[in-house]
């Protein structure tokens, strides 16, 4: 089992860059992956999706933050642009002649103008970049995918005691509806007698046994039973997967509900009652937990 709630980070610093990988997700239905990188890195975006799904991210809302930080200077190239300084200077001269001002005009009072000048750095490889992210990337993924596993561990040990307590309110649904069946036949009979006995009607066995067989057939929950602890099994077995296995637990839990909910309704037993309602309680807190499960 794996969660979908989990985070991982990893920092490297290559060639002279310190790229940053955050990865966080929570619960969602599908698959729904957001990625954050500076603009000049936005052709990374549409790398990270794919990667995630081959390490086996195929649930949940993924958040996935990309920084890269310059630590030694980058390599760049300072280029005057002359024609725009002709003009600049031009300007200047024109400005001083026409108003008699002093001429104070030097190469570092022009040169404030950084308009003057284009820096140029060294254009990024899009695949030596992608190789050096990738590998930080992946550093991230395996904090992140270790924190689902630890997460999907304890959230299976949790589900299986929660459905071993189940199994053990069901068995006594079980025993305390074939004991009431049992007993209809004598509360029946009881009832009969006190009704019949002052009129001096003989009492039919035959009607009293039709009776309870119909009671038995309105009432009986074998079947209901025998499918319940069929997904049980069924339960196991998609636990133990190495499938992301939450939809389908989240259909078995579907089908488990409608099973007790027949139950529940076929027994009057006041007992039964209360015990079908304790079951669909921890159901209930069976399929919240399920919801995290990737």
């Amino acid at each position: 089992m794996q969660s979908m709630t989990a985070f991982g980070r990893a920092v490297k610093t290559v060639a002279g860059k310190e790229i940053i990988v955050e990865i966080k997700s929570v619960n969602n239905r599908y698959l729904d992956c957001s990625v954050r990188t500076p603009r000049s890195y936005s052709f990374i975006e549409e790398k990270i999706k794919p990667h995630l799904l081959a390490a086996g991210v195929t649930r949940g809302k993924v958040e996935v933050n990309l920084s890269v930080n310059t630590v030694d200077s980058p390599e760049v190239t300072v280029v005057l642009d002359e024609a725009y300084a002709a003009s600049y200077v031009a300007a200047l001269e024109q400005l001083r002649d026409r108003f008699g001002l002093k001429d104070d005009i030097s190469t570092m009072r022009v040169a404030a103008n950084r308009e003057l000048f284009n820096v140029q750095a060294a254009e990024t490889d899009p695949e030596e970049a992608w190789g050096d992210i990738s590998a930080v990337l992946d550093e991230a993924l395996a904090v992140f995918l270790a924190g689902r596993a630890a997460e999907g561990e304890r959230l299976a040990r949790d589900l299986a005691a929660k459905l071993d307590g189940i199994k053990v309110l069901v068995d006594r649904i079980e025993v305390l509806s074939r004991d009431d069946i049992a007993a209809y036949h004598d509360r029946l009979l009881t009832r009969l007698r006190n009704v019949l006995e002052d009129n001096r009607v003989t009492i039919d066995e035959n009607r009293i046994l039709t009776e309870c067989a119909i009671f038995a057939d309105r009432v009986a929950v074998d079947e209901e039973l025998v499918r319940l602890r069929s997904h049980f099994d069924a339960f196991a077995s998609i636990s133990a997967s190495a499938e992301p296995v939450g939809r389908k637990l989240d259909f078995l839990m579907q089908e488990m509900n409608r099973e007790i909910n027949t139950i529940g309704s076929k027994c009057s037993n006041t007992e039964i009652a209360h015990l079908v309602v304790e079951v669909k309680s921890e159901l209930e807190k069976i399929r919240e937990q399920i919801q995290n499960l990737e």
